[in-house]
C-alpha cells in the first residue's frame, strides 16, 4: 500500500466512485489505498453525499499549514499593520478563500481575492500577490482575468506604470446586482419553455412554478440591494459612536 497523504487527483477519483455509488472498499482498491483511509477522508470532509474534492484537499493544507513554522515574509508580500497577529491574519485568510470556494469561486481566484480584501490599501500589484502567494506571475494574470470578467476587481496603472488591482465596497453590490440578472435570465429562459412544451403541461407547470420563484428573488435581490448600498460605504457604528464620544 503506498503511504503519505492523498493526493488531489486521488480526492477527485475518490468523488468520482462516490458519484458512481461505489463502496469505500472499491474505491479504496483502485487507488490502492486501505478501506480505512477511504472511510477517514470522506467522513471527515461532508460524508458520501456532500464530499467535494477540491474543499477536502483545501481542508488538508490548512491542517498542514497550522503544523508548519510560519515562513518569513517576501519582500513584496503586503504590509500588515502594527499588533496584528500575523498567524491569526493567515488562518482568517484560509477561512475565507475556503468560503469563496464553497461558494463557487475557483481557488487560485478566490486566493488572490481574498488578498485584495485583507490588505488596507485594497490594492496590489501582479508581483505583490506573487510574492504573497508564491505562485507563478500566470497564475495571477490567469486569475485576475477572471476575476475582472466577473466584475469583482478592477486594474488601474500607477504613478509607476504598473498595473494594480483593486477591490472597493461597491464590488458586493455590483455581485448582487450580477445575481440577480443571472435570476431573471433563468426565469426568461423558464418561462419560454413553457410555450414550447405546452401550458399545462406537467414539464410546462415545473417551468413557470421556476420562473415565478426566480422573478420574485430577481426582484428582492435588486430591492434590497439598493435600499442596503449607502451601507457599504458607512463607517461601523462603534467607529462612530467612539467618534461622538471623543473630547
Amino acid at each position: 500500500m503506498p503511504g503519505g497523504r492523498l493526493t488531489e487527483q486521488e480526492r477527485q477519483q475518490i468523488a468520482l466512485g462516490l458519484a458512481d455509488g461505489l463502496a469505500y472498499a472499491e474505491i479504496a482498491r483502485r487507488l490502492d489505498r486501505p478501506t480505512s483511509t477511504i472511510t477517514r477522508e470522506v467522513m471527515r470532509n461532508g460524508g458520501p453525499t456532500a464530499y467535494r474534492a477540491d474543499l477536502a484537499h483545501r481542508a488538508t493544507e490548512r491542517r498542514a499549514h497550522r503544523r508548519r513554522p510560519a515562513a518569513p515574509r517576501g519582500a513584496g508580500a503586503p504590509e500588515q499593520s502594527p499588533g496584528r497577529d500575523i498567524d491569526a491574519v493567515r488562518e482568517y485568510e484560509e477561512g475565507f478563500t475556503t468560503l469563496l470556494m464553497q461558494q463557487g469561486v475557483p481557488k487560485m481566484m478566490a486566493r488572490v481575492l481574498t488578498c485584495l480584501f485583507t490588505t488596507d490599501a485594497g490594492s496590489l500589484t501582479a508581483s505583490e500577490l506573487v510574492q504573497h502567494l508564491q505562485v507563478s506571475p500566470a497564475s495571477i494574470s490567469k486569475s485576475v482575468a477572471f476575476l475582472e470578467a466577473q466584475g469583482l476587481i478592477r486594474r488601474e496603472r500607477d504613478e509607476r506604470r504598473r498595473e494594480r488591482y483593486f477591490v472597493d465596497d461597491g464590488v458586493w453590490y455590483q455581485s448582487m446586482i450580477s445575481a440577480a440578472q443571472s435570476n431573471a435570465q433563468l426565469a426568461a429562459t423558464a418561462r419560454e419553455g413553457v410555450g414550447i412544451l405546452g401550458p399545462g403541461t406537467p414539464a410546462a407547470v415545473r417551468l413557470e412554478n421556476v420562473a415565478r420563484f426566480l422573478d420574485f428573488v430577481s426582484e428582492s435581490i435588486l430591492r434590497a440591494a439598493d435600499q442596503a448600498r449607502d451601507v457599504l460605504y458607512a463607517k461601523p457604528p462603534a467607529a462612530s459612536e467612539g467618534a461622538e464620544k471623543a473630547p
